[in-house]
């Protein structure tokens, strides 16, 4: 199943309990209760079906997952780990959650697209094609 933002709704999502007790406690600290980046990572929160660990599916993107996508735009080849702020780092892939793409990609399964904007405002589509963990 293709889901995609381009029809105006947001694709389906599902996060495990855990990451989803740890983004909640992250995103209650002082610095970020309020932060623009963290509002949208909640208000994507608040609309996940939310799974026990041992019930995930092995095809959806959770926090520490190494994710394949391609720009469907571009056809260009993405290979991102999504990881919490403090360990992100842009040369090795590491995708902070409280990025744009990050908190877009979390909760995604394969197939599944997201558009979004690169830097200099470029548009992306961005399609994920594999998941390890």
């Amino acid at each position: 199943m293709n889901n995609t933002r381009t029809s105006g709704l947001p694709p389906s999502l599902t996060v495990s309990s855990r990451d989803l007790s740890r983004l909640e406690a992250l995103l209650d600290t002082p610095a970020l209760r309020r932060h623009p980046a963290a509002l949208a990572l909640m208000e994507e929160l608040n609309r996940a079906d939310v799974r026990a660990p041992d019930e995930m599916p092995d095809n959806v993107v959770t926090m520490h997952s190494r994710v394949e996508c391609e720009d469907e735009f571009t056809g260009e080849h993405h290979r991102l780990t999504l990881v919490y702020p403090h360990e992100a780092n842009v040369e090795t892939g590491q995708v902070s959650v409280l990025a744009p793409v990050g908190s877009a990609l979390l909760g995604l399964s394969i197939g599944q697209s997201i558009d979004w904007h690169a830097p200099g405002n470029r548009p992306l589509r961005l399609r994920v094609t594999g998941i390890s963990q």
